[in-house]
């Protein structure tokens, strides 16, 4: 293992070994062996990380900084993510196990959200204020909100880096992003990038580590000003409380167990092609993932059918190769977990209609594209997020049954609707309670598009124009312009 590709921490514009020389093991999916190793951040670190970011935040270079020339930075590392586009996606699929033609192409997409981003970093406005005071001249200003502490996950880790990273720098915020401990190799290629763009030392810095050591003290510390988090749930809880050590401003995007409604009427090809996108795609794991799937009576055996059908024909495999259509799981865990959670569904009831079990002759961490039919929403596959591909179907009668079940859950980020009355696609995505409704097609993404969730699934948007705003903090002016004193405090009129 002495040969193995080493990756280390991005703090304050230099390439370090944690303080503590504590190192950890990247494993691969597809192969379930250690392909690469990364220095782990200790607190003390994450201390240094966010000192060399408050310094930036109020350096010359980047405080002064016109707005425009924040934009070309972004302009720059957009440029500098498509060429390197390639080269990310395939450290990306060795480390997660994502299909190398996902995470290439999903790499060169998000060159256009800094684009986006570096677009709006001179359109950040304040106002002259109507005052009713005579002699006073009152403006806003929209300053940066300061340090960011910007976490996420494994799964989507350039998209939902961008969503991020593009929208607080535009602001002229200062950050340090915290890649995921499980398949942290991509945010390290990406960290290359934000050196040869030209960004000031200190004002991205690029760490990981454990909870403990990385991520608690990270969130907690009294010079973070904003936090935003992608997760699941139990850790979003330890976040928020960590929040209020400091009183950061924090936006969470967590996970879902999201519904697709197919409604007898539907183009059967296109509801088929959007479930098996909204559950097969990324191998299901997709905070989006539409894993809730409701099929009016009429058409549940035609729609059952044809993606048994198809699900056959699904290559699972080596993710880099661009036969493949399901790669493995990022982790042996999500599988046991899916294994667990599908005998369970079994003794209460439910069929295994493609898929259910690992394939053969595999030795990564695979599992078969999965259909099951419920017999109620209360089995168990219907009720936990597994991030793997399993889909749960089950019949639906009416619009109000079909609405009442998308909404019978705790979390609320993505649904779907297949119809071909448009009347009836607006009324059931006007009543679903989900920050996003894709009809007639599934999991498509813009930055100019928020995207965030109800309920369980979190609060704040990312993407937009305004997750910029959300990254300042508004500055009220008062100017008096009278010649006279100010009147006397103590006489009132």
């Amino acid at each position: 293992m002495g040969n193995l590709p080493h990756y280390q921490l991005f703090i304050n514009g230099e390439w370090q070994e944690g303080s503590r020389n504590d190192t950890m093991h990247s494993i691969s999916p597809a192969t379930g062996e250690p392909w690469a190793s990364f220095a782990c951040a200790s607190k003390e670190d994450v201390g240094i990380a966010i000192a060399s970011a408050k310094a930036a935040l109020e350096s010359e270079q980047w405080r002064n900084m016109l707005p425009s020339a924040r934009g070309r930075l972004l302009y720059k590392l957009a440029d500098l993510i498509d060429n390197a586009a390639e080269t990310i996606g395939r450290v990306e699929t060795t480390d997660s196990g994502k299909l190398a033609s996902e995470t290439i192409a999903q790499t060169r997409y998000v060159g256009d959200y800094y684009r986006y981003f570096a677009g709006l970093a001179d359109k950040i406005e304040g106002a002259v204020l109507p005052i009713d005071k005579p002699d006073m001249h009152v403006f806003t200003k929209r300053k940066p909100i300061g340090v960011v502490a910007a976490i996420v996950p494994w799964n989507a880790q350039m998209f939902l880096t961008a969503t991020k990273l593009g929208p607080a720098l535009a602001a002229g915020c200062t950050v340090v992003l915290k890649a995921s401990e499980i398949a942290p190799a991509p945010m390290f290629e990406f960290a290359k990038l934000i050196e040869q763009a030209g960004f000031p030392k200190g004002v991205v810095s690029v760490i990981t580590g454990d909870a403990e050591n990385c991520a608690i003290p990270l969130t907690q510390h009294p010079d973070i000003d904003r936090i935003a988090f992608t997760g699941g749930p139990e850790t979003a809880r330890h976040v928020v409380r960590n929040s209020a050590e400091n009183f950061a401003v924090t936006s969470l995007e967590l996970g879902g167990k999201s519904p697709i409604i197919v409604f007898d009427d539907a183009n059967l090809e296109n509801a088929v092609n959007g479930l098996i996108a909204g559950n097969f795609g990324a191998s299901g794991q997709s905070c989006v993932a539409g894993s809730r799937a409701f099929v009016q009576r009429g058409i549940f055996d035609a729609i059952i059918a044809q993606i048994a059908e198809r699900s056959q024909h699904i290559t699972v495999g080596d993710p880099q190769d661009a036969n493949t259509h399901l790669g493995p799981l990022c982790t042996v865990a999500q599988v046991e977990r899916i294994e667990s959670t599908l005998a369970t569904s079994i003794s209460q009831g439910a069929v295994i209609r493609a898929g259910g079990d690992r394939p053969a002759g595999l030795s990564g961490h695979f599992f078969n594209p999965t259909l099951v039919e419920c017999k109620s929403h209360d089995t168990e596959t219907m009720k936990v997020e597994m991030f793997g591909p399993v889909m749960s179907v089950l019949p639906f009668d009416t619009e109000e049954e079909a609405i009442a079940l998308a909404n019978h859950t705790e979390y609320g980020l993505g649904s779907g609707v297949f119809t071909e009355n448009i009347a009836r696609a607006h009324r059931v995505a006007d009543r679903i309670r989900s920050g996003i409704c894709w009809v007639n097609t599934y999991r498509a993404v813009s930055p100019i598009a928020p995207f965030g969730g109800f309920n369980q699934s979190g609060y704040g948007r990312e993407a937009g124009l305004d997750s910029v705003m959300d990254y300042t903090r508004t500055q009220t002016t008062w100017i008096n312009t009278s010649d006279k004193p100010m009147a006397n405090p103590f006489v009132m009129r």
